[in-house]
């Protein structure tokens, strides 16, 4: 059953997929928060995704470490490792300075279908 903890979870994930959409839209401007909304996205999915199956996400921001757990409830999620090592340098390097990297739109487009491929997965997990 989708509780309001999970919903809210999958809300969460949807307004950082808006803004990432809106930022797309605007052009080359702000494409490392971008790539951080990515990241953002796809974390808060997964959680909604442990959620659904009563289990407490931990309170990391490792996509590669969140998809191991939901690899616990569902081995399929494996197949999702190598947009997880992409996202998962989307969340130090793009909030402090002194690890600071300038990605491109490119990256952003990247991490943008990356996100919704794993916003998509987890749902139609859900679903069946």
């Amino acid at each position: 059953m989708i509780t309001d903890f999970v919903k809210n979870w999958f809300f969460r994930g949807e307004e950082d997929i808006v803004l990432i959409r809106l930022i797309l839209k605007e052009g080359n401007s702000l494409p490392n928060l971008a790539c951080f909304h990515a990241q953002q996205a796809a974390e808060k999915y997964l959680k909604g995704f442990l959620a659904y199956h009563d289990l407490h996400a931990r309170k990391v921001h490792s996509i590669k470490e969140l998809l191991e757990d939901c690899e616990q409830v569902d081995n399929s999620f494996s197949q999702l490792q190598k947009d997880a090592d992409f996202l998962s340098q989307f969340y130090t390097e793009t909030r402090y300075a002194d690890d600071y990297i300038e990605f491109s739109r490119e990256d952003a487009e990247k991490a943008f279908e990356v996100a919704t491929r794993i916003k998509d997965f987890v749902l139609d997990k859900i679903k069946n």
